[in-house]
């Protein structure tokens, strides 16, 4: 594999220092720019921001000086990561796609958009040749008979959307899925930084999070290939809970089957069975199980298995099966860490995934 030369937009933030943190040593990336507001460009990284990561920043990246979100400011990168808040990557993530520089995205503006891929690589990789249906530039954005690309975008979901999707992917395969009903409990690092008020979440949890319901309602059934309005689409109902936890969004998934004499037994195969589409890739970032199977009735817990496989696992425990008229009901909690398999780290699975199939031209 090729190197590449990556910029990060949006570094200062939250999500940025992660994508920092976990590219650093990255075996196929190598950030060569970053970009964040106006009020820091110009600035060197470690004068620009307040290092919050839990490990080292390199002198190399501590030493580059912050550019400003503009796509001429970054003519030495193959392509981009996005961080950017949503306030603002509505309109410089489809400058630098028309400018001819791939953005690889975290953010919410474009994940519902129809020709922007909305990418889990164990679940929907397929999806990412939508990217020759993009037009930013008014000129194609991909030539399909060559290797050179031009600028697309392509989404990964929101933190709790990875989690479900990903649980939900073999039932949904097994044995159809009527109507989910869902409670996430998210941890504050999900609100950024510096977050929520300390007096507003110690000792205390907060039953409403703003805007987080209808990505949950909205995302899975993208990637599924049910989006809404298909007339194929099921329900799902959700509650967002913030809770004081720092790292990891747990699920309480109740999910009605299509059909009935489900057990247990065939839950946990069908999950713990589940072979990833991209498990031959060799990706750097992947991990073997995607999904671990709990059996101990006390896990996944947060602050126990959110950082195991390099926080890119998604975890699942407490699997039961009740039978009614209308079908199988399977209860169980899903887990995943939220800035890491749900933000930064899914967006550079999806960009070596991308890599390996291609897609940015060398």
């Amino acid at each position: 594999m090729p190197a590449f030369r990556v910029g990060i937009l949006g570094a200062t933030g939250a999500v940025g220092q992660k994508f920092i943190r976990l590219l650093q040593d990255h075996p196929w990336f190598t950030i060569t720019a970053l970009g964040a507001s106006e009020r820091s460009a110009g600035q060197a990284f470690r004068e620009a921001t307040v290092w919050r990561e839990p490990s080292f920043l390199s002198d190399q990246v501590a030493s580059m000086v912050v550019r400003a979100c503009v796509p001429e400011e970054f003519d030495d990168v193959d392509f981009v990561f996005s961080g950017l808040d949503s306030g603002v990557a509505g309109e410089v993530e489809p400058a630098f796609a028309a400018a001819g520089i791939s953005v690889i995205s975290n953010a919410k503006n474009f994940r519902m958009h129809p020709d922007v891929p909305l990418v889990i690589p164990e679940v929907n990789p397929s999806h990412l040749d939508w990217v020759k249906r993009q037009n930013w530039s008014g000129e194609g954005a991909v030539d399909e008979n060559s290797a050179k690309k031009k600028g697309f975008i392509v989404t990964n979901p929101n933190c709790v959307a990875i989690p479900l999707t990903m649980s939900l992917k073999p039932l949904y395969d097994a044995f159809g899925v009527k109507q989910v009903t869902v409670t996430s409990m998210q941890a504050i690092s999900g609100a950024g930084y510096p977050g929520v008020p300390s007096m507003d979440i110690m000792g205390n949890l907060i039953p409403y999070i703003p805007d987080e319901e209808s990505k949950i309602i909205e995302e899975p059934l993208k990637m599924l290939g049910v989006p809404a309005g298909s007339g194929n689409e099921f329900p799902i109902y959700p509650t967002a809970v913030r809770v004081p936890v720092l790292e990891g969004h747990t699920l309480a998934m109740v999910v009605e089957l299509d059909r009935g004499g489900v057990t247990e037994e065939m839950v946990r195969a069908a999950m713990t069975d589940y072979v990833s589409p991209v498990a031959d890739e060799d990706l750097p970032s992947t991990v073997d199980p995607a999904i671990i199977v709990h059996t101990d009735p006390f896990s996944p817990r947060p602050r126990q298995h959110a950082d195991q496989a390099s926080g890119m696992a998604t975890h699942v425990g407490r699997i039961r099966c009740t039978e009614t008229v209308q079908g199988t009901i399977v209860s169980y909690i899903t887990m995943a860490h939220n800035t890491i398999r749900g933000a930064a780290g899914a967006a550079i699975l999806n960009a070596e995934l991308l890599a390996s199939k291609g897609y940015f031209g060398v």
